[in-house]
């Protein structure tokens, strides 16, 4: 399952065309905090999707049955681009427990790349509902090879991608890669992407425009 939010056209476009505007970009704060939005957005879609259970609230005038999540998700996140988007999912599922991965591209020609997993912090994840979230999907190689780098503390029993900008390639490989039920949620799907995988038109490096150049 693959579900395109700009495709309803809501104000959640406005949010995708800010993080794309040269202009707009030039305010990391601005670029951090439309990243959140548009996170809160996707998390809040997908919950729609999630199991639920009833449970009873005591009012200070009764009793009240609300259908509430069955189980809170773990929020993985790759670092350091990932980390807008990780703020406003957490203020979505706020009770959830967290999981950081650093993964980079390794380059050994400007077309040609590995990703590498340097770090990982992960709660118990066995049989639990993931939600792993990544501003940009272009190969989709780092969200396959962070997927199996967690499979190490466990096997989830449900997977949600979360992601602004997405490539169908990336799209295409993930649904060949990870389990049949897993959902692709993402703000945009460009079909562009250059030789060196940079997606056009696309929006730049995540992680320099929220959080500063990289040397």
């Amino acid at each position: 399952m693959v579900v395109n939010l700009s495709l309803q056209h809501s104000v959640f476009n406005s949010f995708i065309a800010e993080i794309r505007d040269e202009n707009v970009q030039k305010d990391s704060m601005r670029f951090r905090y439309n990243m959140e939005r548009i996170a809160e957005i996707l998390g809040y879609e997908l919950s729609k999707k999630m199991n639920t259970k009833t449970i009873e609230v005591q009012t200070p005038l009764g009793i009240s049955k609300e259908h509430v999540l069955a189980e809170a998700p773990v929020l993985a996140t790759i670092l350091r681009a990932g980390l807008a988007m990780h703020n406003g999912l957490l203020r979505m599922f706020d009770n959830s427990d967290s999981a950081f991965i650093s993964a980079f591209r390794k380059h050994t020609t400007p077309e040609e790349f590995e990703i590498y997993v340097e770090y990982l912090a992960a709660p118990l994840l066995d049989g639990r509902v993931w939600i792993i979230s990544d501003p940009m999907l272009a190969t989709g190689s780092s969200m396959v090879t962070v997927y199996k780098a967690l499979l190490k503390s466990g096997k989830p029993s449900k997977v949600y991608i979360v992601s602004a900008i997405a490539t169908p390639d990336a799209i295409d490989l993930i649904k060949r890669t990870l389990p049949e039920n897993t959902e692709i949620w993402v703000g945009a799907i460009d079909v562009e992407l250059t030789a060196q995988s940079y997606i056009v038109p696309g929006l730049g490096d995540a992680g320099d425009l929220a959080f500063g150049i990289k040397v």
